[in-house]
């Protein structure tokens, strides 16, 4: 990555972490190196950068369909950061789009890479948004970053194929790839995704702004946890470290929070007091909560921790956090 300036490529680039690294590189560039040239894609035309004068690509596509990785890699991007995919739950409920989306495409991007190398010796970085999802009960805790990947679900199973993949072209130096196991990310800003997920944002979220908030699970339901902004801190560290330091294991676990969610509503009374608590409503489901019976618990995130990645240790932290980014931000 040499020079002054800067080519990024982002899919799913109009989501929510894709729109959060935008801003991030407007505001801090990368490495020292000030952003000439974004190529943005994603389902929906991702929004032009407010105030970005460099050239911008920004279309929407299914990033499955012919042709498509080429014309993504064909300005040469010098760091890519692949964000896009389908969520767990839609890709659990659909199973030809969730491999589709979410496996294939990523192996159309990767061989565009591969061809490319090939041709002229372009080595991009790649930075893959990978999921804690690749791990599967029974699982131990704290998960340890030499533990199996066992995926229970179909969208784990696509996330760990491609950390395979990402591995081994990267060791065949077709391009510069770390793979980031992103814990689940709360406090997601906006409305309700499809995530089976997405109720431990909700019962924060909803309540912060004085509305209700609906609980589908027990208090006891332990699970991990980052903010948004440790997310695109993640990402942005991986898009500039030295990777000689990662060696052949290129996929990381992120450093997160623990928490039951009882741990997280006692935050939210710290924070926000009593009636934003009342505002959120127990109705069990048991579907829902034998999803969450399986999944991680919590991580060491030695490795990533040794290499400079860093996440917030409270949920006080992770709400404050969203007060300031989002609510604070919007007034």
């Amino acid at each position: 990555m040499g020079g002054l300036t800067m080519h990024i490529l982002i899919t799913g680039a109009s989501g929510m972490l894709g729109r959060k690294v935008i801003g991030r590189l407007m505001r801090d560039g990368l490495a020292g190196r000030a952003v000439s040239a974004l190529t943005l894609v994603d389902v929906v035309v991702p929004e032009a950068p407010v105030g970005f004068t460099g050239q911008l690509d920004a279309f929407s596509a299914d990033l499955s369909a012919s042709g498509i990785a080429q014309r993504l890699i064909d300005g040469r991007p010098d760091v890519i950061f692949h964000l896009a995919a389908i969520v767990s739950g839609e890709a659990e409920a659909d199973f030809d789009k969730g491999y589709r989306i979410n496996l294939d495409s990523t192996r159309d991007l990767f061989d565009a890479l591969r061809l490319a190398h090939g041709g002229d010796g372009y080595h991009p970085r790649v930075v893959f948004a990978s999921s804690i999802a690749v791990m599967g009960a029974p699982l131990p805790f704290p998960i340890p970053d030499t533990f199996h990947t066992t995926p229970l679900t179909s969208y784990g199973t696509q996330k760990a194929i491609c950390e395979l993949l990402l591995a081994d072209y990267s060791r065949r130096g077709f391009f510069d790839g770390i793979g980031i196991r992103l814990p689940t990310i709360c406090i997601r800003p906006g409305t309700p995704n499809k995530a089976a997920s997405g109720f431990f944002s909700n019962i924060l979220r909803e309540p912060l702004v004085g509305k209700p908030a609906i609980l589908p699970v027990p208090d006891s339901i332990r699970h991990w946890h980052t903010s948004p902004r440790s997310a695109v801190g993640f990402m942005i560290h991986a898009a500039t470290m030295d990777l000689t330091a990662v060696g052949p294991q290129r996929n990381l676990s992120m450093p997160g929070l623990s928490a039951t969610v009882g741990e997280q509503i006692e935050a939210l009374r710290r924070v926000a007091g009593e009636s934003a608590v009342a505002l959120i409503h127990r109705e069990p489901d048991a579907t829902i909560t034998r999803m969450c019976e399986g999944w991680a618990p919590g991580f060491e995130a030695a490795r990533a921790r040794a290499l400079g990645f860093t996440a917030e240790d409270s949920f006080d932290q992770i709400i404050r956090a969203h007060i300031e980014d989002e609510l604070e931000a919007s007034r």
